[in-house]
């Protein structure tokens, strides 16, 4: 049975595996970053493992691995399966740039990944190189390679910035479309040291909606495609399902949120929108003390917030490469 605050139902963890990224990403990382964490504070997978052994004792069902971008740290693949076989463990679900997904995702498949959520903000070369630095063909043939590979569900992430990408939407629809896949635009957040975040570039979600409605009816779409906050419309002439993910506008984004975040330096974060952090570390070196790591959870559950401090004049303490995504 998942664990049940006094709030809501806790059963989703999200590991971040590295605080390392092969973009240099407009709305995340400043140009020439370098406050990466020394390998040695990193969590070793075995480290990993045991967290997320402790956390199944708590109802904890559903995880995500994350990064940084978690297909960059060696061999993941192996890590994957190990979790996934976990016993208690109902799913395990992948979220990554899609820069290195065309190399891995057979062994991804193999190792029982359900889900693979693939960040994908402009579909137009020359735009999508300038928000992260990267080449969009090798997004495009990680999701072919994905498909093909026979991965349950592919999720497409966009994040919308006023003034840089809002012409993509259709776009990408189109694409989304034409590819059979989901698509969800989400609102810019308050998660970058960079502080790009302000009134000029926002781009709500009603704008992106409004846009879409005068090209085409939106209905209702209430099946769920995953245990995130997204609401989903479809788009009948088009043959495709859209979510949209509004953190600052939705006033109850944080109703049923089930999720808390595990930093690839083992802080457990409770909430992405408050800098609340538990550090695991003292339950698991120099020695693993596993009753020592679940009183720590506990914790963690315990100070789960009703809801983000966004609209708060939020500044985070850390690049969101480093809380996980």
């Amino acid at each position: 049975m998942s664990h049940a605050t006094p709030q809501r139902t806790v059963d989703y963890l999200r590991i971040s595996i590295t605080d390392r990224c092969n973009e240099r990403c407009l709305y995340c990382l400043p140009e020439g970053f370098t406050d990466w964490k020394p390998r040695e504070e990193i969590l070793r997978y075995e480290e990993l493992i045991e967290i997320a052994r402790v956390a199944t004792t708590l109802g904890f069902r559903k995880f995500r691995v994350t990064g940084g971008e978690p297909l960059v740290r060696r061999d993941v693949e192996q890590f994957l399966c190990d979790l996934t076989a976990l016993p208690g463990v109902g799913q395990v679900n992948l979220s990554t740039n899609g820069l290195r997904l065309a190399r891995v995702a057979p062994q991804l498949a193999a190792a029982g990944i359900q889900s693979v959520n693939i960040s994908l903000d402009a579909i137009d070369p020359a735009l999508y190189n300038r928000i992260t630095g990267g080449k969009v063909a090798d997004v495009l043939s990680g999701i072919a390679a994905a498909q093909s590979a026979g991965i349950p569900r592919i999720k497409l992430n966009t994040v919308l910035m006023r003034g840089v990408n809002e012409k993509q939407i259709w776009p990408l629809i189109e694409f989304a479309a034409k590819h059979h896949l989901l698509l969800r635009f989400i609102e810019l957040m308050p998660v970058s040291l960079t502080e790009v975040l302000t009134d000029a570039n926002f781009f709500p979600i009603a704008d992106a909606q409004r846009a879409i409605r005068e090209r085409t009816a939106m209905v209702p779409d209430a099946r769920r495609y995953g245990n995130g906050p997204a609401g989903y419309y479809d788009l009948p002439e088009f043959g495709v399902s859209v979510g949209f993910i509004g953190a600052m506008t939705n006033l109850h984004f944080c109703d049923a949120c089930n999720k808390m975040r595990l930093t690839a330096d083992g802080k457990i974060r409770p909430c992405l929108g408050h800098h609340g952090e538990i550090d695991l570390m003292p339950a698991l070196r120099p020695v693993l003390d596993a009753g020592h790591l679940r009183e720590l959870f506990l914790q963690a559950l315990r100070e789960k917030p009703l809801e983000h401090s966004f609209r708060d004049q939020y500044q985070p303490g850390r690049v969101m490469t480093a809380i996980g995504g």
